[in-house]
C-alpha cells in the first residue's frame, strides 16, 4: 500500500479523534492530518496561512471531506477543489453522516470521486477506514505530486 497523506476535514472533535481511531485500528500506515472547515481545508491544499510549512503539511493523497461545517462548508470546498487545475486532481471522497439523496446527486456533480455515509458503530467505522485503505492505497494508482 502506498503511504499517502490523508487529510481530514471534520469540523467534529470527536468525529476528527475516532477517525483517527479507526484509522490506527485498520492498520493504515497513512500520515493523516485534520482541518475543521472548507476555508482551513483551501489554505491547506493552498499552504497558506499556518500551513505553509510543506514538511508538517505535505500535499494530501486523499481528502476525506465532511459536509456540514462553519464558515465554508464541504460542498463549497470540494467546488473549489474540482475548479482549481492546481488540486483538482486530488481525489476527494465524501464522509458524512447525509444520506440525503440530493447531496449524493450534488458532490457527484461537482466532481466528487465517492460518498460514503459515516457508520454508526466503531468497528463499522473501522472496517470502512479498512477497505479505504484497500481500495485507495492498495488497488487505485494515484497521481503523483
Amino acid at each position: 500500500m502506498q503511504a499517502i497523506t490523508i487529510l481530514i476535514a471534520d469540523d467534529d472533535r470527536d468525529d476528527r479523534l475516532i477517525a483517527q481511531e479507526a484509522l490506527d485500528e485498520a492498520r493504515l500506515a497513512n500520515s493523516v492530518r485534520f482541518v475543521e472547515n472548507g476555508e482551513q481545508l483551501l489554505d491547506y491544499l493552498k499552504s497558506r496561512g499556518k500551513f505553509t510549512d510543506k514538511e508538517k503539511f505535505p500535499r494530501p493523497g486523499l481528502i476525506l471531506l465532511d459536509l456540514n461545517m462553519p464558515k465554508k462548508d464541504g460542498r463549497e470546498a470540494l467546488a473549489e477543489i474540482k475548479n482549481d487545475p492546481e488540486i483538482r486532481n486530488i481525489p476527494v471522497v465524501v464522509l458524512t453522516t447525509s444520506k440525503a439523496n440530493e447531496d449524493v446527486l450534488k458532490t457527484y456533480e461537482l466532481g466528487v470521486n465517492s460518498f460514503i455515509t459515516k457508520p454508526v458503530t466503531f468497528e463499522a467505522l473501522v472496517e470502512t477506514m479498512r477497505m479505504l485503505g484497500s481500495y485507495w492505497f492498495g488497488i487505485v494508482t494515484l497521481p503523483e505530486d
